[in-house]
């Protein structure tokens, strides 16, 4: 039987787990075990075959318990390789409080930033850029899509789209997009962003180095010049274990304070 068997086993068996699912205590085992250093980064796991015979529990039990932690990101599953622990990756604050580049956000950090380009070209609009761009069906888009890296792990997938006569040559973008538009005077300086939880589909995923079906942060964000006009339309896929998003709050001015009625 293996140190992780064993712990497990001390696990299930520690108080007497009334009324709490099996697999979760299964779950927490695990989980038990990686913040102990029983099993390490990088370290595979036993099969759930191998696990279920040696604790007498039934395969589903096991899948159910892993399938969790592979959500949460603590196991990846690679495909005919088997379940290993994930990489511990450090987290990265981000406020949303200030308009700025992934390049800039990492060099704040002394993290060294790189892309891996994904495509990079001009189209025809689709029928969302074209509402939220204001571009009619003849004009032209350019798009970048770039797998972004800091300290070369994988963070994020972003898709970005301008209109192709405020970024004619998307080839120009080489590191830094808003490098590039202060150029020409065209950088945002205000941004609405939208940000839902989601589950990584598969090609995204693989992208990032995560398991298909993990927690991820689905981003849209539309960046607007002084004038008022949308200068910028990007969706974004963050990896959910390694990013966290801050906002300051602060209480409204006192004639904002709700009436007695409402309160």
């Amino acid at each position: 039987m293996t140190v992780l068997t064993r712990h497990i086993l001390a696990g299930l068996h520690a108080g007497d787990g009334q009324g709490t699912p099996l697999y979760l205590r299964l779950r927490r085992s695990i989980e038990d075990a990686l913040s102990r250093g029983v099993i390490r980064p990088g370290d595979a796991l036993p099969s759930e075959r191998e696990i279920a015979a040696r604790i007498a529990v039934s395969r589903v039990t096991v899948r159910k318990a892993v399938q969790d932690l592979v959500a949460s990101g603590l196991l990846i599953q690679r495909h005919g390789s088997g379940t290993f622990v994930a990489p511990r990756v450090d987290r990265v604050e981000q406020s949303l409080s200030r308009l700025t580049s992934f390049t800039e956000d990492m060099a704040r950090r002394g993290m060294a930033a790189r892309s891996q380009w994904i495509d990079r070209g001009i189209y025809p609009p689709s029928p969302d850029e074209m509402m939220v761009l204001g571009l009619s069906s003849r004009e032209l888009v350019a798009r970048l899509s770039r797998l972004r890296l800091a300290n070369d792990t994988p963070l994020a997938i972003e898709r970005a789209t301008l209109s192709s006569d405020v970024l004619p040559d998307p080839g120009a973008v080489t590191r830094s997009l808003y490098t590039v538009l202060q150029k020409t005077g065209k950088r945002p300086v205000r941004a609405v962003q939208r940000i839902s939880a989601t589950n990584l589909e598969a090609d995204d995923a693989a992208l990032l180095g995560v398991s298909a079906g993990a927690a991820g942060l689905s981003i849209e964000r539309i960046s607007y010049l002084a004038s008022g006009r949308v200068i910028e339309f990007t969706r974004s896929i963050y990896r959910g274990d390694t990013y966290d998003f801050v906002a300051e709050l602060r209480l409204g001015e006192a004639d904002e304070t709700p009436s007695a009625e409402a309160s």
